[in-house]
Parts: structure tokens; C-alpha cells; sequence
């Protein structure tokens, strides 16, 4: 058998983890690694209302070796939500790992090509085990920053060593992770709930996540959502040897903010949910359209990519902090939950490229204070220096003999070779 005949016999299953931008990521890394490998076939699977947001909504760009597939989203007939954002993708991690199955037969019956592969979002637990009753390769992608998966790996060395701070915020809270490798500059109180619960009634998402330290060391190769220049080498150091929108401020926050942008008379774009206009003050829209557009969606890069552009303000996602560092744009932090407390210590003492509001909430004098030292302060020349050199960092690294384009490199491999 040819080379090429061999490589029309290669089906990689991806799985998408369908919350955040998880699902965007991970569909972005399988239509490049489907550009690159055209005679593979990729299958593509998430909830009905991903794929169509995807596809149809957004006119999302696949190649042609890419098929969709819609997964159940576990959510019973007639369920009434409670109001926990947890509930949602506990309901969905519950019912995998039928709901991927059932995928996965139809796809193989339809390609007539068994899985050789599995390019799975981190969270998806479960896959290493389905890989390897499949005899096939698993690949993770870590959609967040190194650090947050190193907490992932240590989760529960961090639970035996942290488990008696609880919701002491102003004690233990305060505590540095100085005995886990590379995470010397995190704080207790970064930590996501699911890492370090700080409440008895722990969810299944969170126990789901205690798992991923155990089986990631069961992968071929973990995909992450970086490039290495950015992060410290002894982080990395012990990863190796061991082995990526959905966020909205409370209402009053979100008039705070609005009042902030006003009384700053500073031109801006806010991309906010239709559903969540309620919150904002009477007339505002009014006596802020001739300087300012109020969208609900936003081609975020391209924002971020203009000339214009001298501010981010961002919930500290990691997609929304890696889209700033491409495009030189400091940033004003507002973590909201998971992992974006790490982050955002990570961008404002280990990067200086961007400062968090003052109490970790959206208040009016909270939001212009820190617009005022990203726009006008000494302290905002030096974080447009700083994240002028990260971003030259990253372009240096996608460059074609870059570390980021080798790593692909190698990646693509890893696929073909499974």
C-alpha cells in the first residue's frame, strides 16, 4: 500500500467541549490541521447549537475534509435550570460518554474509516479511555495558560496542602503555590473552584477536571493554546517530564462600567448580549452613539488588530488574552471565574502588559482609574513597550522556523503516524 492510500485510510474524531471558547479553539486547530493533512478525514463533534453557531451563524470556514456531527447535550425534556452555571456542563459531562459514542458510530459508518485518532479538548476525561479501547492516538488541547494546566496536573497535592484555607480570603487565600514548579508567583486565591473547591457540594464538572492530572500522561502529545516564549522554562521543564466570550459582569457592574465609558469620553467598541442591555443606564446608547458602537458579537482580532485600538478591556479568557498579545493591546482585567484569575495574574506581574480593576469588580471609579493608567499613565507607555516585545515574541515564533510552526510541525506527524 502506497503512502497516500494509507493516509485516505486516517479518520481523526475530534471532540469539542461546547462551553466558553473552548469549542471555537479546538475547531480552529482541526481546520488547520485539516488544510495540512488533506487526505485525512477529520470528524467534528459538539451540541447542535455550537455546530450551528459555527457554521451557520458565523459562515465558519472548513475544509472540505471536515464532516460535523451533533452530540446530545444532556439536558432532560422540559428541564427547568436552577440558575448555577455549573448545571449546564454537568448535564453534558454526565451523559458522555454515551452522547460522543453515538457520534462516533455514525461517523465511522459513514467514512467506512475507523478513529486512528483523538484530538479531544483536555477537559473531555473520558477520551483517554475511549482511545485506548479503540487502540487509537489521543491528543489533548489545553485551551488556557501553562500555568492553569500545571494546576490541573498537581490538583491533588494542592487540595491535600490548601484544603483547610476554604473561603478564607483574607488569610490563606493569600498564600503563594511556591512548592509546585512554576507556579512560585500564583496566589491560593487564583485557583479555580474546580481545582480547589471552596464550598462542601463539589459538582461533577469539578471532579471530572481533578482527573485530567491522572490521565494526561496516558496521551501521545498535549496541544496548548501558546507559544513557549511567553511562559518561564521551568514550567515547562515540569510539564514535560510529567508527560485556548461566555463571561458577563453581574448587572450593577455592568452599569457601572457603562458610566465609566461615558464620563472617560474615550471612543469605544462593547460587545454585550442583547440580553444584558437592561443594565445599562437610561440613555446611555443615546448620548454615547456618536463615539461608540454598542455590538453583540464583534470579530474580536480584527478589533484588536486596528490601529485605533489602545485598550482591552476582557473578562481574561485565554483566547481574549493571546488575541491582545497578537495585536499589542494592553489590557484592563476583570476576571470572572475558572481560570481567569490565573491569567490575569499572569498579565499583570509576570507579563506587565495589563492591570486588574481595583477589587476585582467593575465600579465607575475602579474602571476609569485603571483607563487612566493604561492610556495616559507612564505606567501604560511601559505595558505597550512590554507587550510590544511579547507580541514580537510571537511573531517570531509562528514565523516558518519558529518554535510554534515546529511544534505544528511535529503535531501534523504525530496525526499521520497514528
Amino acid at each position: 500500500m502506497s503512502a497516500t492510500q494509507s493516509l485516505k485510510e486516517k479518520h481523526v474524531a475530534v471532540l469539542a467541549f461546547p462551553f466558553g471558547s473552548h469549542d471555537l479553539t479546538i475547531l480552529g486547530l482541526a481546520c488547520k490541521l485539516a488544510r495540512a493533512a488533506p487526505n485525512v478525514q477529520f470528524s467534528f463533534f459538539t451540541i447542535p447549537k455550537s455546530n450551528h453557531s459555527k457554521f451557520s451563524t458565523f459562515k465558519f470556514n472548513v475544509p472540505n475534509n471536515i464532516r460535523t456531527y451533533d452530540v446530545e447535550d444532556g439536558v432532560p425534556v422540559n428541564h427547568v435550570f436552577s440558575g448555577n452555571p455549573v448545571e449546564r456542563l454537568d448535564l453534558f459531562l454526565k451523559a458522555t460518554l454515551g452522547n460522543f459514542q453515538k457520534g462516533l458510530d455514525v461517523a465511522v459508518m459513514e467514512t467506512g474509516r475507523k478513529v486512528n485518532c483523538f484530538v479531544t479538548d483536555m477537559f473531555l476525561t473520558f477520551a483517554a479511555d475511549m482511545a485506548e479501547d479503540m487502540k487509537a492516538t489521543w491528543i489533548p488541547l489545553c485551551v488556557s495558560i501553562p500555568h492553569n494546566l500545571s494546576a490541573h496536573v498537581y490538583t491533588d497535592l494542592i487540595r491535600r496542602l490548601f484544603s483547610h484555607v476554604g473561603g478564607d480570603k483574607n488569610g490563606g487565600q493569600h498564600q503563594t503555590l511556591e512548592l509546585i514548579p512554576g507556579l512560585s508567583p500564583m496566589h491560593v486565591k487564583d485557583l479555580s473552584d474546580e481545582i480547589l473547591p471552596r464550598h462542601s457540594n463539589e459538582t461533577f464538572f469539578s471532579d471530572t477536571l481533578c482527573k485530567i492530572g491522572c490521565v494526561l500522561p496516558r496521551s501521545t502529545a498535549i496541544v496548548m493554546n501558546f507559544c513557549q516564549e511567553l511562559y518561564p522554562t521551568p514550567l515547562f521543564d515540569d510539564l514535560k517530564s510529567i508527560f485556548g466570550t461566555a463571561a458577563a459582569p453581574p448587572g450593577e457592574e455592568l452599569e457601572a462600567l457603562a458610566e465609566a465609558i461615558e464620563e472617560s469620553d474615550i471612543p469605544f467598541i462593547w460587545s454585550l448580549n442583547n440580553d444584558h442591555k437592561h443594565h445599562l443606564p437610561n440613555g446611555f446608547l443615546q448620548r454615547t452613539n456618536k463615539r461608540g458602537k454598542l455590538v453583540p458579537w464583534a470579530p474580536q482580532a480584527m478589533v484588536l488588530g486596528h490601529a485605533s485600538a489602545g485598550v482591552f478591556v476582557t473578562h481574561c479568557g485565554a483566547n481574549s488574552v493571546f488575541e491582545s498579545i497578537a495585536n499589542g493591546v494592553p489590557m484592563v482585567c476583570r476576571p470572572m471565574f475558572g481560570d481567569h484569575w490565573m491569567i490575569g495574574r499572569v498579565v499583570e506581574e509576570i507579563w506587565g502588559v495589563g492591570v486588574k480593576v481595583e477589587g476585582l469588580v467593575f465600579t465607575k471609579s475602579g474602571v476609569l482609574e485603571s483607563l487612566k493608567l493604561v492610556l495616559g499613565h507612564e505606567q501604560g507607555r511601559q505595558m505597550r513597550e512590554r507587550i510590544k516585545a511579547l507580541r514580537e515574541l510571537v511573531l517570531k515564533a509562528v514565523a516558518p522556523s519558529g518554535s510554534a510552526s515546529q511544534d505544528f510541525k511535529t503535531l501534523v506527524e504525530t496525526i499521520l503516524n497514528s
